[in-house]
């Protein structure tokens, strides 16, 4: 049988899935792209995501050696400057590496230990792990959508 923490990580990868086949085929001419109204191009959305699951590791999983500086999240919108797609990259697979050490060392009591961030209140880790599996499948649809019909 496996553990919850071994099932989370099945959840996450998977799910995970969603935005990590897209940058397979992204070019550098893509990260530009938007969809209007919207101010937010494809590059913002990939750093985002990785900002938030650095966030995360530190934040609801106690990973303080991480250091981020989540300047989407600081900004709320795309300053532009998300155009480099080999750097983009290279954060993603860092994020990605650092929130998943960080979940693979939770025990199963840790899931159900309780944590308060300002941006969604009290939750058990269980439930806050759902906020970041959600928020990253949301992001990668925007992400399919304006790679489709944005320009």
């Amino acid at each position: 049988m496996k553990t919850k923490t071994a099932l989370f990580l099945e959840l996450w990868i998977e799910a995970r899935t969603r935005f990590y086949n897209q940058l397979e085929n992204i070019s550098s001419s893509d990260l530009t792209k938007k969809l209007p109204p919207s101010v937010n191009s494809v590059g913002f959305l990939i750093r985002h995501i990785s900002d938030v699951e650095l966030l995360f590791a530190k934040n609801v999983f106690g990973a303080a050696e991480i250091k981020v500086s989540a300047k989407t999240v600081i900004d709320k919108y795309d300053t532009g400057e998300w155009t480099d797609l080999e750097s983009l990259n290279e954060y993603v697979n860092f994020s990605f590496e650092k929130l998943k050490e960080i979940v693979a060392s939770q025990t199963d009591e840790d899931w159900e230990t309780t944590i308060t961030t300002k941006e969604f209140g009290t939750k058990t880790k269980a439930e806050a792990f759902g906020r970041i599996v959600s928020h990253t499948t949301y992001h990668a649809g925007q992400m399919a959508i304006v790679l489709k019909y944005g320009f």
